[in-house]
């Protein structure tokens, strides 16, 4: 399977990514299954995929949790080696696309009291909601990449 056909199932087509990539062979190694393992864990149990109840939570604890991405994704890599390449493709596009934007933003803000002001904690937990859902996304690839059943959609919703 290329690359491209394997963003396409997860409908992650919107990601810029150099078309002679999307050409290449999707073809995971060991070390890209465990390295996809064990960021698939941390984003299934942080506030990347579960919801943030409009009533409970904080958005500073919320906004250092997604940052923290960064330096997880940077210890998973450097903890596979080299030679979870797969991994290190998405997972550096998606840090990148995805997650910087988000907490680039939102730190700004935030140094400034963003979180001061009702109004931006509403669009924060706003816009929390859409990051999570490309990240929901993103967790299930990474269950794929692992081989593993995806737990994502463990949880109702539903009381």
């Amino acid at each position: 399977m290329k690359w491209a056909k394997w963003l396409e199932n997860w409908d992650m087509t919107s990601l810029k990514i150099k078309a002679p990539f999307l050409e290449m062979e999707w073809n995971p190694q060991d070390e890209d299954k465990a390295a996809a393992w064990e960021l698939y864990i941390e984003l299934l149990t942080r506030i990347t995929t579960q919801k943030l109840d409009d009533n409970h939570g904080d958005e500073k604890t919320a906004l250092t949790s997604i940052f923290s991405i960064f330096s997880i994704t940077r210890d998973v890599m450097k903890n596979n080696g080299r030679h979870c390449i797969e991994f290190t493709k998405i997972a550096i596009v998606v840090l990148n696309q995805v997650v910087r934007p988000f907490t680039a933003k939102w730190h700004g803000l935030s140094v400034n009291g963003a979180f001061d002001d009702p109004k931006q904690c509403k669009e924060f937990r706003a816009e929390l909601v859409e990051i999570q859902n490309t990240l929901r996304v993103y967790t299930k690839m990474l269950a794929d990449m692992a081989g593993v059943e995806d737990l994502t959609e463990l949880e109702s919703d539903e009381i």
